[in-house]
């Protein structure tokens, strides 16, 4: 009897000492959750009752350098998904609302489904504002779909400007993988190429959130604190650029159907005016999601229209190389303005025969800058000498990037005599300068670096490197805010000998050289032709020129590829940039009186048989 007693309080104590533990248990843990964790379980309680709604901030405008509006922000309408509370079974449905294929929906959940599934996914930019009311309309049957008002780019100002200005895309794996800030989520838009990508840092500004009270079917019920815990978001900061939208329309024109490039810079800055490159493709197919249709037209394009022909198309310069070979021998001090060479129609170099285009006679320096003599400067490079000859041409910026601010360019290729060893040994064929001396063989230059060396040759060898961007209106303060993204250049060579070879060039339009078919009436313009060998078909076409001759406020390079003559189909191009640049008003009305013939050369005949 005593013994059964004795188990029963024992097990009575065991009993009372468990629940006593458990209680113990549950209030040390009551204790914790709403004392010592209350911050964490506080913020998962606000999670499940709060949507924050992110708000993209509008993406930064571009102005020309005279406040014109070239690329701005439209609004348009963006449909999205949160799979959290979307369900499946809508995807026919919604498709067919959305005009899409079949499995459209599936396949961009499932290229999302990494992410979390509270962040919304995009869908389908740029949707019809009918779209947009039928999902009004039927908000309560679709759980998890919803829009938002984003911005698309748009070009008032009538300027293409494709490689130039670029244009933005959704970001990939790689760019969200390699962002440390936590900036992008899927399906936003950053700048892909051009002063988009450039500038992306100044142009996206900042995010913001609106917060949402939610109800336990995540159902909108009002905003959280009415408000006033809402986070603005920043526009990004408008860009200032360079170039002049009149003069940049007209290049565009110029260039339509043909293929080339036009850059135009002013000497004194290396302030870029104009920045073309033909064939180019509409911007406005790149502001929603392109079109494969239309992807598949650019990429299967054989006249490459994503390729920048301004900046990465390295080619012979042509008889446009002339002056640094001017320029070097008279540095160097193995010419002066009395020293002279005889042309009877070429000469014999280190063996082989080297034609010129015609028989100049005795000529000097300026005559033979002036008449594009090959046979003078053929002479002349044997005097500098190759490497002497390539340490000049590296001083004015070739065979080397001109670090424009929107990179993509190509350093082209200036050979010296180690370049030569390599190919063919210590006894490389001599004869192979010749071709140098007049822009030919292995000699390739770029577009960019060829209208930095006429900037450097205008302005009496300083200026500055060529730039896009003066700078940015911060959105804060509204100032400007210059951006020092340019370097100085001086080359470093007395002033009289750029007064010796300005003169052979002035010569070129305003004498009886090559390009005396593109004087101007009342502006005195100075360049020099070009025309270079095609092995692969006809010729290309250059031409360089800066003015007015006496105080130079543009500097301009024009390359059509397979044209022909420089002096028949680059420098009319030139002509009428700096026309549109220097006497604006006066072109445009010549313009509207003439038919607006000035914008469309594509029927020119090639007439002047001494054009290079």
């Amino acid at each position: 009897m005593r013994s059964e007693n004795f188990a029963s309080d024992r097990r009575k104590s065991i009993i009372y000492l468990v629940i006593a533990a458990a209680f113990s248990l549950l209030l040390f843990k009551l204790f914790q959750m709403q004392i010592i964790e209350y911050h964490s379980y506080d913020e998962k309680s606000a999670n499940n009752s709060i949507k924050a709604i992110e708000q993209i901030p509008l993406r930064g405008i571009f102005y020309d350098r005279n406040m014109n509006v070239v690329v701005n922000n439209i609004p348009a309408y963006t449909v999205r998904i949160t799979p959290a509370d979307y369900s499946k079974k809508l995807n026919r449905l919604l498709e067919t609302v959305l005009d899409v294929d079949s499995g459209y929906i599936n396949k961009i959940l499932k290229g999302n489904k990494m992410y979390s599934k509270y962040i919304p996914v995009r869908i389908k930019r740029g949707v019809d504002f009918k779209v947009v009311s039928w999902l009004e309309e039927n908000s309560e049957h679709l759980p998890g779909v919803d829009y938002i008002v984003e911005m698309q780019r748009g070009y008032p100002d009538g300027v293409r400007g494709s490689q130039m200005f670029g244009y933005t895309k959704e970001v990939s794996l790689q760019l969200l993988q390699r962002d440390s800030t936590g900036y992008y989520k899927p399906g936003d838009y950053a700048g892909s190429s051009g002063i988009e990508k450039a500038y992306e840092n100044l142009l996206r500004g900042e995010k913001g959130n609106n917060y949402i009270l939610v109800d336990s079917k995540r159902k909108e019920i009002g905003k959280f604190k009415n408000g006033d815990a809402d986070v603005p978001s920043v526009k990004g900061d408008d860009l200032v650029l360079t170039i002049d939208s009149y003069v940049q329309k007209i290049a565009e024109a110029e260039l339509k159907g043909k293929r080339g490039a036009v850059v135009a810079i002013e000497p004194k800055t290396g302030e870029i005016l104009a920045l073309a490159s033909a064939p180019d493709f509409d911007l406005n197919q790149f502001s929603y999601v392109t079109s494969k249709d239309y992807m598949e037209k650019l990429y299967n394009d054989p006249a490459k229209p994503f390729f920048n022909r301004a900046t990465m198309s390295a080619k012979p310069p042509g008889s446009t190389f002339k002056p640094l070979e001017a320029i070097a021998a008279l540095d160097m001090g193995v010419i002066n303005t009395s020293t002279t060479f005889t042309c009877r129609g070429g000469g014999i170099f280190y063996g082989r025969f080297f034609k010129c285009d015609a028989v100049h006679g005795t000529l000097n320096v300026v005559h033979a800058i002036e008449h594009s003599c090959n046979n003078f400067f053929y002479n002349l490079i044997y005097k500098i000498g190759i490497d002497k000859w390539h340490e000049y041409a590296l001083r004015f910026g070739f065979g080397q990037e001109t670090h424009l601010d929107i990179g993509s360019e190509t350093a082209g290729m200036i050979p010296d005599s180690k370049y030569y060893e390599k190919l063919y040994g210590p006894n490389w064929p001599k004869s192979i300068m010749a071709s140098l001396g007049i822009g030919q063989g292995e000699v390739n230059v770029t577009p960019i670096q060829l209208a930095q060396y006429c900037s450097l040759i205008a302005n009496d060898g300083v200026s500055y490197s060529p730039h896009l961007v003066k700078g940015y209106i911060d959105n804060l303060t509204h100032k400007f805010i210059a951006l020092h993204n340019s370097k100085k250049i001086d080359v470093h060579i007395d002033k009289k000998i750029f007064d010796i070879v300005k003169q052979g060039m002035f010569l070129v339009v305003n004498g009886s050289g090559t390009a005396a078919g593109s004087r101007i009436k009342d502006i005195q313009m100075a360049g020099k032709t070009g025309t270079a060998q095609n092995p692969h078909g006809r010729d290309h076409a250059w031409f360089m020129g800066f003015a007015p001759f006496d105080d130079p406020k543009i500097a301009v390079v024009v390359v059509i590829e397979n044209a022909g003559f420089g002096a028949t189909w680059a420098a009319p191009i030139a002509k009428k940039i700096v026309e549109a640049y220097l006497k604006p008003d006066e072109y445009k009305n010549e313009l509207k009186t003439d038919d607006k013939v000035a914008l469309n050369q594509s029927q020119k005949t090639e007439k002047t048989p001494n054009a290079n």
